[in-house]
């Protein structure tokens, strides 16, 4: 805006307000009165001041120069604020991260203790929020347990804690001896021979109750077959999944 018109009740009233809004001084526009004010009598015959301001072409120069010069810094400082704000958070992040493993770790090493178990040790492996934990053992059956039960209840223990002390979400897996992936075949494996046994004797075929990792891994193995359908019923930690023939 390098031009403006306005009135006022009185002329130094409107030039006032036509440099405050042009933000320029006095000395940089050129103004022209297009109307004198008049009180009038009573109210009647009253008339507002009408004047225009222009900026002169000097200072408009002069501050499109220093505008742009404004403006450029404004549209790099977000960028570097934002940067310097993704760096500080990245380290944060990464901090209480290697903080939360570490109690984990102490954790699971106290909990082993309390089991007889001297020699555990713990490889640890991280992408993003997923953190696998190995342990290795010369008792490593102690900490798998039937069916896994043990290294499951672990699991979720290591769950709580690690995210007692990290300021993101952070998903837990424990293994021991490359069990899980023993257990997945295992629990495939499983899936058809009932799948199978469903189909032969025509009627639904129950599992025991399981936690929700093994139900998935044999949804998943079953999402194949066409002549059969699963689904969970009840609820944890007694949910247990039914596999039903299809007529």
């Amino acid at each position: 805006m390098n031009q403006i018109t306005l009135t006022g009740s009185t002329t130094e009233e409107a030039i006032s307000a036509a440099l405050t809004q042009l933000g320029v001084t006095r000395d940089r526009v050129t103004i022209n009165v297009l109307t004198e004010s008049k009180k009038g009598f009573l109210g009647f015959g009253s008339r507002l001041a009408e004047v225009q301001v222009t900026v002169n072409d000097v200072q408009l120069e002069e501050n499109e120069d220093i505008n742009e010069v404004i403006h450029s810094q404004l549209d790099e400082q977000p960028v570097v604020r934002e940067t310097i704000h993704e760096e500080i958070v990245l380290e944060i992040n990464e901090s209480t991260r290697s903080k939360a493993i570490e109690e984990t770790q102490l954790y699971l090493q106290d909990i082993a203790k309390q089991m007889k178990i001297d020699d555990l040790e713990i490889q640890v492996q991280h992408e993003g929020k997923y953190v696998t934990l190995r342990l290795e053992s010369k008792k490593a059956a102690l900490l798998i347990g039937k069916r896994g039960q043990t290294l499951n209840a672990l699991q979720q223990l290591s769950q709580l804690v690690v995210n007692k002390f990290s300021n993101q979400f952070l998903l837990v897996k424990l293994d021991v001896e490359n069990y899980r992936e023993r257990r997945k075949e295992s629990l495939e494996q499983l899936a058809d021979r009932m799948a199978d046994k469903a189909i032969r004797s025509g009627k639904k075929v129950e599992f025991e109750p399981m936690p929700s990792y093994e139900r998935k891994v044999i949804h998943h193995a079953l999402s194949r077959r066409l002549d059969i359908e699963t689904f969970s019923v009840g609820t944890d930690p007694n949910r247990y999944l039914v596999i039903e023939p299809l007529k």
